[in-house]
């Protein structure tokens, strides 16, 4: 689980945009970027270069 205090802090690095926490994937979606930064042992990996495009499902929902 991630901690809602942080998860209120973190902003997308491309858009500055939110981020919404997908616990079932362990990742932080990104829907302005479409990006999905993982969670690997609870610690935010915030790198583009790390992240995965969404599909375009996910960002629709």
């Amino acid at each position: 689980m991630l901690d809602p205090k942080l998860l209120n802090i973190l902003v997308c690095p491309l858009s500055k945009a939110p981020l919404i926490y997908d616990e079932a994937r362990q990742e932080l979606l990104c829907k302005a970027s479409g990006l999905a930064y993982p969670v690997r042992d609870g610690i935010p990996v915030m790198l583009e270069e790390e992240a995965r495009a969404m599909t375009a499902d996910e960002k629709l929902d």
